[in-house]
């Protein structure tokens, strides 16, 4: 913006910075990260903060936040439905408005859309510093030291993995859960997804690399992991050991002070009976798993390249309840996918019946330019809303009669959050309980207000529609007890 064009505010907000461009004690500068999208982008973000601050930026206070009182924003961005690609280019038009407050702020955009998109974005954006790829975290610092000396956009997006981003240092938004990549990229051919283009073909970690980043976790205080993959259960078939998942999974059970393991997300074609034993038969592995199903029609499901049929999804999840009988099973559904019928959704409808989801992911489908899907002739929109509502409805009524079967039940909470006090003076904290239902408690009165990271067993007295919530009265015999 033209100095002159500025209005007194705009000129006085910058007065007040009192950087003049020089960021001083801000070492490089103060950075906030803006994240869009899956659990991997929330990881990714963490290795974007990681290489930052190993080049000498500082993270963002939340009064810098709130005051925008900032030297670099980024946006870590997704492309899986085209919504995320609109909040994408709405956050960069956002950013602008910051930008033009505080002249010397650079603006980087990272991710599956900045991979997907890079030309777009500079062209359309030129107040845009800097634009990476999912495969050049690392790139980061430079290109926006090469901003700086130039003045010009920089474009830095690489096809070919040169390093897994676990190697690169990270900033972790949590002490005692830690997100851990296996593997990342895919090789499925699923015609409705764009991540095999953004994130490219499936690269396996070695298992001495995840379990000794695991252990360093613990270390540093984790209790709980969460390991990642775009398709988690082919872990190790690119070496010909399809045994591999399962045997990382009870390596867990090895660690001393790792308390949790969760993982997401696999692939029902790949989902075998070894992984169910070793899930079942190792104490810190939770009985928590997402299991995608996209859509009850076989029909729909060739037309997806999803290599499995709803009989055998079906079967898999018996297998797993049998095994694991307190299992906690979430999923993914698309509604409205390209040549979708009414007999098709009904086909949905009835394995959601069947399968008794613990909560679902319900999308509506949303063509993304590049996939085999995007050229198949689009369903009205008004037919889509309608059966989506209608399977939202179905699920939200299997949920609420799902968590009314914990009423009654103790259950064992790690606390990752502090409620406060609410009208009644009850001190409330809340986390997940060991199959990943979400659980506020109620401190009794008298009882110290458990820490984060504490092992809470109470009572649950009430089921809502998405959580449960735990005010035992110890008195009348409730369980209340914090493990440290």
């Amino acid at each position: 913006m033209n100095e002159d064009m500025m209005t007194e505010a705009e000129r006085a907000l910058i007065a007040a910075d009192g950087t003049d461009g020089l960021l001083g004690e801000r070492g490089k500068g103060v950075f906030h990260i803006h994240t869009l999208g899956c659990q991997m982008n929330v990881h990714d973000s963490e290795r974007i903060a990681g290489v930052l601050e190993a080049n000498g930026y500082v993270p963002a206070t939340e009064d810098q936040i709130n005051d925008n009182d900032l030297d670099l924003l980024v946006l870590n961005t997704c492309a899986v439905r085209e919504n995320a690609a609109e909040r994408m280019y709405g956050t960069i038009g956002r950013f602008n408005r910051v930008k033009l407050v505080r002249p010397n702020l650079q603006i980087a955009v990272g991710g599956c859309m900045a991979q997907l998109d890079r030309k777009k974005i500079a062209d359309t954006a030129p107040w845009v510093s800097a634009v990476f790829g999912t495969k050049n975290i690392e790139d980061l610092p430079k290109l926006l030291d090469q901003n700086r000396a130039t003045g010009k956009a920089q474009v830095q997006v690489t096809e070919q993995l040169r390093q897994f981003p676990s190697q690169l240092p990270a900033a972790r938004a949590s002490r005692i859960s830690s997100w851990v990549a296996i593997s990342v990229g895919c090789n499925n051919t699923c015609t409705f997804c764009i991540v095999p283009t953004t994130r490219g073909k499936e690269k396996d970690r070695r298992p001495g690399d995840i379990l000794d980043e695991i252990r360093q976790c613990v270390a540093d205080g984790a209790k709980e992991v969460t390991l990642l993959g775009q398709n988690v259960n082919s872990f190790g078939y690119g070496i010909g050991d399809r045994y591999a998942f399962s045997k990382l999974l009870r390596a867990c059970g090895t660690i001393d002070g790792l308390e949790r393991v969760r993982f997401t997300s696999p692939h029902p074609a790949a989902f075998t009976d070894d992984v169910i034993a070793a899930m079942a038969e190792t104490p810190n592995i939770m009985h928590q798993l997402h299991f995608p199903l996209q859509s009850g029609s076989d029909r729909i499901l060739r037309a997806m390249r999803r290599s499995y049929r709803s009989a055998k999804f079906l079967d898999i999840l018996g297998r797993i309840r049998a095994a694991m009988p307190d299992a906690q099973i979430s999923t993914d559904i698309i509604v409205g996918f390209p040549g979708e019928t009414e007999e098709d959704f009904q086909q949905t409808m009835d394995v959601v019946r069947q399968a008794r989801f613990s909560s679902a992911f319900t999308f509506i489908y949303s063509p993304r330019p590049g996939t085999p899907a995007a050229a198949m002739e689009q369903i009205p929109r008004d037919v889509v809303q309608d059966r989506f509502d209608r399977l939202v409805a179905l699920q939200e009524q299997i949920t609420e009669e799902n968590l009314a079967t914990f009423e009654g039940r103790d259950v064992e909470v790690m606390i990752t959050g502090k409620l406060g006090k609410k009208d009644t003076d009850t001190h409330r904290v809340t986390g997940r309980e060991k199959t990943g239902v979400l659980v506020h408690i109620g401190v009794p009165e008298g009882e110290p207000v458990p820490e984060i990271g504490d092992f809470v067993t109470a009572t649950v007295t009430h089921a809502g529609r998405h959580n449960l919530l735990a005010d035992p009265d110890v008195a009348a015999g409730q369980t209340y007890s914090v493990r440290h």
